[in-house]
């Protein structure tokens, strides 16, 4: 079943519904949407969860508006989100650049509505190297993606896809999941890679006081395994858990395993 739900005065976010029970908050990364999930929502219904996909703003049916980009405001979105669902005791799971909005969620938001957190190949605590913190995508590389988004948006995501999975995908899945980037808007695809570049977490870590649990591909070539280490030794008391042939795509990549961590990581199974 899906719905709006209006974040702040026009605009709106749109929000799948699936099944009955504890709710689970997906958010997706950059550039698709929640339709990334669709093999965790066939599976965690069966299971007594509400799966609960969250398009943000600028992405998939949600509306763009020109601003609001930032870590910031998108957590807050996520914040209305919950707040207006009255969600209870819900697991939030960020994918990527939506691990990072869980991550400042929890410390921004004080884990409030939440009983945990999954982070999946989270683009975190800081996503672009810096001179103090080697890990992570060289900015120069962030700044030609960005000027490709200005030139040819179409091409720039679909290289992008190029490097996500690392086992083979069939050509409609493929074509499939460049979809789910190509739907987003050109100037939130761009806006959402900016703040991916420049927002920095490394002081939310601490104040993450909810049970973590981190999974993340050893072969990630988008957000390096270095960086699940970073929020490891960062967040108190998280559970690593690696994949050990997974690029970032790990939810499909190892799909099985991905399904059952997540299951085990909510107590369900």
């Amino acid at each position: 079943m899906g719905r709006y739900v209006e974040v702040e005065k026009d605009v709106k976010l749109y929000v799948e519904d699936i099944g009955a029970g504890r709710p689970v908050i997906f958010v997706h990364g950059w550039p698709v949407n929640h339709r990334m999930f669709e093999y965790q929502y066939n599976v965690l219904p069966k299971y007594g969860f509400r799966c609960i996909g969250i398009d943000l703003r600028g992405y998939g049916k949600s509306d763009a508006p020109w601003s609001g980009y930032d870590y910031d405001r998108m957590s807050d979105d996520i914040a209305v989100v919950a707040d207006t669902l009255g969600l209870l005791h819900a697991t939030l799971v960020g994918f990527s650049m939506g691990g990072a909005l869980a991550i400042r969620y929890a410390a921004r938001h004080y884990g409030r509505r939440l009983c945990g957190i999954v982070l999946a190949a989270a683009a975190a605590p800081v996503f672009t190297q810096r001179p103090d913190f080697p890990y992570g995508t060289p900015v120069e590389q962030i700044n030609k993606s960005i000027a490709g988004l200005y030139t040819d948006r179409p091409k720039t995501v679909a290289d992008f896809g190029m490097t996500f999975f690392a086992k083979p995908i069939s050509d409609p899945f493929r074509t499939w999941f460049n979809g789910l980037g190509f739907d987003a808007s050109s100037y939130g695809t761009i806006k959402g890679l900016e703040s991916l570049r420049d927002e920095d977490l490394r002081g939310d870590l601490a104040n993450v006081q909810l049970p973590t649990t981190i999974l993340h591909g050893k072969l990630d070539a988008i957000a390096p395994y270095a960086l699940a280490e970073q929020m490891n030794k960062g967040i108190q008391g998280s559970k690593l858990v690696p994949f050990e042939q997974s690029g970032h795509g790990l939810f499909y990549d190892e799909r099985e395993k991905f399904n059952q961590e997540l299951l085990n990581a909510l107590g369900g199974k």
